[in-house]
Order: structure tokens, then C-alpha cells, then sequence
């Protein structure tokens, strides 16, 4: 099993790091750069730029401030995601069937965006977000992405917020924390 992980997980640094500098299901092409208009009035994507978490995080009263706007990406991110664990195709279904203050057409995110939360200078075992963020719940833990390994039947990409934030495999079978999103454009569903 030992001899297994490493190279999964070397592997999945890899991959992840390919994807993320060759745009794999980046939402620039729908959603725009810089300046453009995201799904929600008065609200523009600013991807070129890093703001302070007090700038880049707003809680939405639209959604009962139970939704975050990330401004850096246009997305919107629940508050405070699911506490328990789930398989990933039970993960899938219940980021579908959400309703976040009062709000549908949530969905699981792609590894990219998953990812985007990810604050490097972050180290663990600490969790990888941005400090003074403005989630709830989030664990130190391993969340499903919608991304599959290539055609693998049997897996899909996670990001685990407790270890950097790196990207790793997880089979189906497994249960891991579920965190919905919305907006933007997910290529991978």
C-alpha cells in the first residue's frame, strides 16, 4: 500500500500542476477575464489580480448570507459545507439537489476551482485557506472535485485542505466531504 501512495500522490502534484498551468476547465472562456461580468448583478471576475481576503470573500444576504462570493473567480461557495461524508456519485447528487438560501443550481466543483481556495503559504497540518476567510465547518480534510482521472471509471480528483491543498485521487468507493458551488463553468460534468 505504501509503495502505492507515493507515486499516487506524486502523480496527482503532477497532474494537478499541469492542469492548473494549462487551464484545464478554466471558466475564462465563459465567464470572462478581468473586468467581465460574472452570473451576479454588479459583480466582475478579477482573475489577474490577488485581493486581500477581506476584499476577495463577500457573504451573499441574497442566498441569507449563507453563500460566499469568491471575486477572484466569480464563484459562489457555500458558507458552510456539509459536516458529513459521502461517496462521490451521492456528492454529485447532493450538490444538484441544494438549495442555499433559498437558492438552487449548485453543483460539485472542478479540481481547478476546488483548488482555487487553496492558500499556499498555508502549512500544514493547518487548513489551507486564506487566513480570516469566512467559511464555516471546513475540515481538514479531502473534498471531492467533479474532475475524473481521465477515463478511470473507478475515481475522480479530491483536494485535501488539511495537507497544502494538494490534489489526490479517491476511488468512488470512499466517502470524503462534499463542498457545492455555483456559477462559472464546470467542463467536467
Amino acid at each position: 500500500m505504501k509503495r502505492r501512495r507515493l507515486p499516487t500522490v506524486t502523480m496527482g502534484a503532477l497532474v494537478l500542476g499541469g492542469l492548473l498551468v494549462a487551464g484545464y476547465g478554466s471558466t475564462d472562456a465563459a465567464a470572462g477575464v478581468e473586468g467581465v461580468p460574472t452570473d451576479l448583478p454588479g459583480v466582475t471576475q478579477n482573475r489577474d489580480k490577488a485581493l486581500p481576503t477581506a476584499q476577495r470573500f463577500v457573504i451573499l444576504p441574497a442566498f441569507n448570507s449563507d453563500a460566499v462570493l469568491d471575486k477572484e473567480t466569480g464563484l459562489v461557495w457555500e458558507k458552510s459545507p456539509q459536516t458529513t461524508s459521502t461517496k462521490w456519485s451521492v456528492a454529485r447528487r447532493t450538490c444538484t439537489e441544494k438549495n442555499v438560501g433559498g437558492q438552487k443550481g449548485w453543483r460539485l466543483p472542478s479540481l481547478e476551482e476546488l483548488a482555487s481556495l487553496v492558500d499556499p503559504s498555508v502549512a500544514p497540518p493547518g487548513l489551507a485557506l486564506p487566513p480570516g476567510h469566512p467559511f464555516l465547518a471546513v475540515q481538514s480534510a479531502v473534498y471531492w472535485s467533479s474532475t475524473r482521472v481521465g477515463e478511470d471509471p473507478k475515481g475522480s480528483w479530491g483536494v485535501h485542505f488539511g495537507l497544502g491543498g494538494g490534489a489526490t485521487f479517491i476511488n468512488w468507493a470512499h466517502s470524503v466531504q462534499v463542498w457545492c458551488v455555483r456559477g462559472g463553468v464546470n467542463t467536467d460534468q
